[in-house]
């Protein structure tokens, strides 16, 4: 006991700032139990803006914002920023910008970190948009906006597209020409620079080479797509292929590397594969009818690696799994753990109404879980067992029932969604729903209700038994806050400490036409952005 308490006095005789060189190299769980060992290193801990700004970091699950050169951006500084930020969050507060006016009408748009993407037609581009704050006083709001071009003879067979602002890319997806029997080509662009992307391995690359009958195919309907990277992955459903048959194809490139590494799994259609989504840069969950799988990207020819198998919750006789998406992961904060969001569209028939569920669940949940597969079943086949619902649905999810699939509803940022929720026609109050364990514990310590907060545990949502022969998810606590502002808007995405609206105004034109005709009001439907910095 001695030995140990002279070593601690050895320790505690270094400079302060040598042992705040020491403790830096500590994972931050050991860096919190360090603050408990005595007063005199919870001071050397508490006096370092470096050590607590680690603790901060992981206790919100938040991304550090890297130091531009020449800012003034001192590590204080951040740790302020982070902590005022969620403190917004938790009071819902927030700066709403000026709303900005878009151009053009969004068609086929898409979200990446916050910018709106869509194809224009008749100019022959993808165009992009992003609200910018111009003057903090008076809340002004830009907008800054750029294009990728692309020619006639793409425009005419271009049939999907996909960008990242992380990894300052476009990718086109073109049919092949007629008698090719490749799918498509797959053209990578520089984001910002509207030319071939300078650090693709290849301009473009060939989609299920050999593979398809192009004559059958509708890339449309057909087709979904990832960027997770260096790695991007597309899903081919119901493809009719070169020697008979139809199947599904999920087929992997990394889009840097020389030797275009790509591998290429082959789905029994009859399993109904309907989604993917990137876990980590090695780990994919794929989503069927039946079940959620499970891959690793080995690196070498062809091989997507089958480690995994969870059944989803089990359905009454005619009914049937008929869409599953997932959502995405963002590359730059794939460090962290984070929420995914599975929405299921179930059916009893072609005419029948669709039911619209949402489950939240933890992507370390599938990673940990990975291990448990393999000492229980051994190494995932085809043939092998799932995971049953029952072993891990109902402790690691939460689940929500909806009217319909609402583009308004479950977006999410690490632990952090957002949703509108009543009527799409009407203004609806923003839902903050905060997943994270940390402060749900803190919470629940604390005994009540801070500002309009409120917990949310155990099941609190129980649906239609006529549904289910099993019980869904209630074991993901969060914090719910409301805003008491209403919102009107047709889209919404969540990035960092910023909600971006897709609102819409109905602008009413009297037209005054010629000396004795009748006057009429023309309907003008004005889309553009609203900006709520949680700040």
């Amino acid at each position: 006991m001695s030995q140990v308490h002279n070593l601690t006095q050895m320790l505690l005789n270094l400079p302060v700032e040598i042992l705040i060189i020491i403790l830096g190299h500590l994972e931050v769980h050991d860096l919190v139990q360090a603050r408990r060992v005595c007063n005199d290193i919870r001071q050397v801990i508490d006096s370092s803006s470096e050590l607590l700004y680690s603790i901060d970091l992981e206790y919100f699950n938040a991304i550090p914002v890297p130091s531009m050169p020449g800012s003034d951006y001192s590590i204080s500084k951040l740790r302020k920023s982070l902590i005022q930020s969620e403190s917004a969050w938790q009071r819902a507060e927030y700066s709403e910008r000026n709303p900005v006016t878009i151009p053009h009408p969004p068609n086929m748009h898409r979200w990446s970190c916050g910018v709106l993407g869509f194809p224009v037609e008749p100019l022959h581009q993808i165009m992009f948009f992003q609200p910018q704050l111009v003057d903090v006083h008076s809340n002004t709001t830009n907008l800054r906006q750029w294009s990728c071009q692309f020619d006639s003879a793409v425009a005419l067979r271009l049939a999907h597209y996909n960008f990242s602002v992380a990894e300052d890319l476009v990718i086109f997806f073109v049919k092949a020409p007629s008698g090719e029997s490749y799918a498509c080509d797959i053209i990578f662009k520089s984001l910002s620079e509207d030319k071939f992307h300078p650090e693709a391995a290849c301009a473009s690359v060939r989609a299920l080479d050999n593979e398809v009958n192009l004559e059958l195919l509708d890339l449309a309907c057909s087709l979904r797509s990832s960027i997770f990277g260096d790695y991007f992955g597309v899903l081919f459903r119901n493809v009719n292929r070169a020697n008979g048959g139809v199947s599904d194809f999920l087929q992997i490139w990394n889009w840097k590397s020389k030797d275009t590494f790509q591998c290429l799994e082959v789905f029994n259609p009859a399993w109904k594969t309907m989604n993917f989504s990137f876990l980590t840069s090695e780990k994919i969950l794929v989503a069927n009818a039946r079940e959620l799988l499970l891959y690793s990207l080995v690196h070498s020819p062809n091989a997507l690696q089958l480690t995994a198998k969870f059944s989803l919750p089990a359905l009454h006789s005619f009914f049937e799994y008929t869409c599953i998406s997932i959502s995405a992961i963002p590359f730059h904060a794939r460090a962290h753990n984070q929420i995914i969001v599975l929405t299921m569209d179930i059916s009893q028939g072609a005419f029948a109404h669709n039911h619209c569920l949402t489950s939240y669940v933890e992507r370390n949940t599938f990673l940990e879980l990975e291990s448990t597969y393999t000492s229980r079943y051994g190494k995932a086949s085809e043939d092998s067992p799932n995971v049953p619902w029952s072993s891990w649905g109902p402790n690691h999810t939460r689940f929500f029932e909806e009217s319909s699939f609402d583009p308004c509803k479950h977006v999410v940022f690490g632990f952090r969604s957002a949703s509108l929720v009543g009527n799409q026609n009407s203004k609806r109050s923003l839902y903050i729903r905060d997943f994270n364990p940390h402060r749900v514990v803190d919470f629940k310590a604390r005994n009540g209700t801070k500002w309009n907060q409120r917990l949310i545990e155990g099941s609190e949502f129980l649906p239609s038994s006529k549904l289910f022969l099993e019980p869904l998810g209630s074991g993901l606590p969060y914090i719910e806050t409301i805003t008491e502002e209403k919102f009107l808007s047709t889209d919404m995405t969540i990035h960092a400490n910023r909600v971006t609206l897709l609102s819409f105004e109905v602008m009413s034109i009297i037209s005054m036409p010629h000396a004795g005709e009748q006057s009429f009001v023309e309907h003008e439907f004005l889309q553009g952005f609203e900006v709520l910095d949680f700040e």
